[in-house]
């Protein structure tokens, strides 16, 4: 076999093994109708909620469901089933996947010259592209950037997720509490209308006095029924936070054992929650993991003023001769020297 259809096959054989290589589109279309049943359908019975909570909290949930859910089950609840911790958890997997494209080497490129007319004309080039001034190193470092303000994203929204569970937890149960005392205290107001009548039968007290009584049952009766539809209102902030229907809560046992121990006063000090804040508060190291990769996009773009080239062997196959050569092609940075994107990212003067 001769060396101009050696080549050719060669060329062919490449390309057949990338087509073999690439991926291939799969289409996730999103349904409404499909989004709403299986919100429906959410409970708290779910095996892969189990496995969710069995994976955070370090041990087997026995009996599964839990016969008292807390603060901390529900938190992990409302973290699975939290379409806001999804769409966190997908940026974070985008920028982990930007960090594997920013690092990878630019493909080299093959330029085929068939000889037309004559079929004893045949060239062929093979060009290795050539990054410089660090262009490579300043974009896997601002990706890897952005992926620690996405991981810092991911934990701020399942901050806010728990601190919302907390507030419609806390409410639930105070409600909880409230309809309790008030429902004992219309126990004890019936009690007493009834231990009135009896006197009034036998006449030892006056009409108004049991009138009196009966009053005060009527109003612990509506506070009761305020305090009825004050839970309800709970219950349906709390399933709205966890991200389930309000009949997935039905059955179902809460419990707050520190409720009434709060951490005291001198637990943290003034100075030590200031320091934390400034420190530790997500948002703000997000913010600043944001400017590093901002820091890193401005070097880049200083970066790209200095042109990349390329270099590769050729060849050439010309009456039955084969000629190799060495090829080199550079970029001139006669024209455009990217002083729009620099001048856009430079940080003013302070």
């Amino acid at each position: 076999m001769n060396p101009k259809k050696r080549l050719i096959l060669l060329c062919l054989a490449i390309v057949a093994l990338n087509g073999c290589a690439v991926r291939r589109y799969q289409p996730a279309p999103i349904s409404a109708s499909e989004s709403a049943s299986r919100l429906d359908s959410r409970t708290l019975q779910d095996p892969d909620l189990r496995e969710f909570l069995q994976k955070n909290l370090g041990y087997q949930p026995s009996p599964w469901p839990p016969q008292r859910w807390d603060l901390s089950t529900l938190t992990l609840a409302a973290l699975y089933f939290s379409p806001e911790m999804e769409i966190e958890r997908a940026r974070t997997e985008a920028a982990e996947a930007a960090v594997v494209t920013a690092g990878a080497r630019p493909n080299p490129s093959l330029s085929v010259h068939p000889g037309v007319p004559s079929p004893y004309l045949f060239g062929l080039d093979l060009d290795f592209p050539i990054e410089t001034a660090g262009k490579r190193r300043y974009r896997v470092e601002r990706t890897e950037q952005l992926v620690v303000a996405a991981r810092f994203g991911l934990a701020s929204t399942a901050w806010k997720i728990r601190s919302q569970v907390r507030r419609a937890f806390l409410d639930h149960i105070v409600a909880a509490r409230d309809l309790d005392l008030l429902r004992a205290e219309e126990h004890l107001e019936s009690r007493r209308v009834s231990l009135l009548t009896q006197r009034l039968t036998v006449g030892e007290i006056a009409r108004p006095e049991v009138d009196s009584a009966r009053v005060d049952l009527s109003n612990a009766r509506l506070a009761v029924r305020i305090a009825e539809g004050r839970v309800s209102e709970t219950k349906a902030a709390l399933s709205a936070v966890i991200g389930v229907a309000v009949a997935a809560l039905e059955g179902a046992e809460f419990s707050w054992p520190d409720l009434d121990r709060p951490p005291s006063t001198e637990s943290l000090s003034p100075q030590r929650v200031q320091r934390e804040a400034v420190l530790n508060r997500l948002d703000v190291r997000q913010a600043l993991a944001e400017y590093a990769a901002a820091e890193r996009d401005l070097r880049l773009e200083i970066a790209k003023q200095y042109p990349d080239f390329q270099i590769g062997p050729g060849y050439q196959y010309e009456e039955r001769n084969s000629f190799f050569t060495i090829g080199f092609a550079m970029t001139l940075p006669i024209l455009n020297r990217n002083h729009g994107r620099v001048t856009v990212l430079e940080p003013p003067m302070r």
